[in-house]
Order: C-alpha cells, then structure tokens, then sequence
C-alpha cells in the first residue's frame, strides 16, 4: 500500500522584471519569499524549474546588521552574488512588509557578506557593488573564447578577468554596434567561461554602452540584464579611465529586451548599480 504524499506547504512567490521601465523589457525573477527550511537540493531543483536565469530564496538573516539573508539560484548552481536578484529581492522583501533597520538603507546579507541596498530620490533601487578583484587573461584561453565568439583578436580593446562574487571574463569590443552582431558559439564557451561583452555606444545615444552577458556555464546561453557584470565593467572601466563617473547600461537587445542599467561612482569610489523593477506575478507555490 502507498501512503499519500504530504502536501507541501505554501509559500508565498512573486516574480518581477528588473532593470526595465516596463514589464516584459528586462530580467525576470523568481522570489520565494518564505525561503526558510527549504534544503539546497530543493531550492536547485526549484531554480531549474523556473529556469529563470535566477531564482531567489528570502530567509532571516544570521548577521544581526542584515536585515534579510537571500539566497540566489541558477539553474545550474547556487550563486554567492548577482546584481538583478539582489534588487528584484531587495524590492520583493519591501514589498511584502520588510522594514529596514535605517531608513532608505537596506542590508542584504548573501554568499558574498554584506550588500547595501539604497533607495534613491528617482524611485530607483540602486546596490553598492562588491570589490572587484581582476586578473590577466591567460592568452591560450582568450585565443579560444574570441574563436567561439568569432571575433578576430584585432576586434578587442581589453581583457581581464572580473570577479565580485561571481567571475566573468571581461571583453571590451570597439563599439555597441559590434557587440551586438557578436553570434555566439554557446557550446563551445559552456566549457570556458562566463564572457561579458561591453561596447561604447555612438554618441548622442540614449544610452553610453552596449552590454551582453553569455553564460552558458551556469546553464543560461544568455542572461538578459546582468547587474553583477555591469558592476563589475564599470569598475574596471572607470578605474582604467575608459568610462564616465556616471552613465547608462543596455543590456538585452540580442534577446529582444530594453534592459536599462545606471552606473555610478561616488568620491569615494563606491559604484551604485541601480534600476527600476516592475511587478508581475504574486502567489503562493507549493514547495
């Protein structure tokens, strides 16, 4: 004889848009809210559900200066930051009655430590972006992610590995009109890296660089709007004098989105990273 299965609990979901202006344009996510006492296993097999390039876990923090703890899923593996899951989470915890410690200053703690998450004057959410650790690119394996990329080695202004939390290898391209005819070899970069693409855009454009963010690693060909790699490129591009104090991102166009992403750096070099999210689905889901 077999027993019924017990009926999982149900917890309360919703999914967003982050960096957009208006739903359906930008990355979606996936946020369970009531996260706590999910195993890992469970919250994996969750995310490759979704398969969203991320889905979120909120659960209470175990740093006493946190206000939430998130944990943050691809469909491929765990991630210890990202930056659309930590304003898509940040937004849901408010949304769903969270109350900073500081006013207009929320702390998110994740596999990284610490995120500040600020609320600016423009209704926007902006995070601090974690330090930025950067390496040279090992020459055989640049010859061959240019070659899945299709690039000529020419084609590239700069290289280097970028690591704030997640790791992307950093490729600057002379113009957003070259990154965004860039047809990737999705398979053969599953097994090399994670590539951000960035391109300066024609002057007078709305926005000052073009943005791709290919991650066949984690299971995703194509993120549509990344945070984390944004952050991560301009570090690296204001750092090296490459890229203006404060400037707008796109990201998404290869894949039919209008991702909007706005960099700042502060007099003491912090790097906000901020965006809108819209609202798009709220539930519970059984899990």
């Amino acid at each position: 004889m077999t027993l019924p299965r017990a009926a999982a609990p149900k917890r309360r979901f919703v999914q967003l848009d982050v960096f957009c202006t208006e739903v359906l344009r930008g990355n979606p996510l996936a946020v369970v809210i009531d996260g706590e006492g999910l195993s890992d296993e469970r919250m994996q097999e969750f995310a490759r559900w979704t398969a969203l390039s991320e889905t979120t876990f909120l659960l209470p923090p175990t740093d006493r200066r946190a206000d939430y703890h998130v944990r943050i899923f691809t469909p491929g593996g765990e991630l210890p930051f990202a930056g659309h899951p930590t304003l898509g989470s940040c937004r849901a915890w408010l949304d769903q009655g969270g109350v900073p410690r500081q006013s207009g200053r929320v702390i998110q703690q994740c596999g990284v430590g610490l995120v500040e998450v600020r609320l600016e004057a423009s209704g926007r959410l902006a995070f601090a972006a974690p330090p930025l650790r950067r390496e040279v690119v090992e020459p055989g394996l640049l010859a061959q992610v240019l070659a899945a990329l299709g690039l000529a080695p020419h084609e590239l202004m700069a290289s280097a590995w970028l690591d704030n939390g997640p790791r992307w290898l950093g490729l600057q391209l002379a113009s957003a009109e070259r990154v965004r005819a860039v047809q990737p070899d999705h398979a053969s970069l599953k097994h090399l890296a994670k590539v951000g693409l960035v391109g300066a855009c024609a002057p007078g454009d709305e926005t000052q660089f073009e943005v791709r963010g290919l991650a066949a690693p984690l299971g995703v060909n194509e993120d549509p709007v990344t945070g984390s790699l944004n952050a991560s490129l301009a570090q690296w591009l204001m750092g090296d004098g490459r890229a203006p104090d404060s400037y707008v991102a796109a990201q998404g166009s290869a894949l039919g989105r209008a991702g909007r992403v706005h960099l700042r750096r502060d007099a003491d070099g912090t790097v906000w990273v901020g965006g809108e999210v819209q609202d798009c689905i709220a539930g519970t889901v059984a899990l």
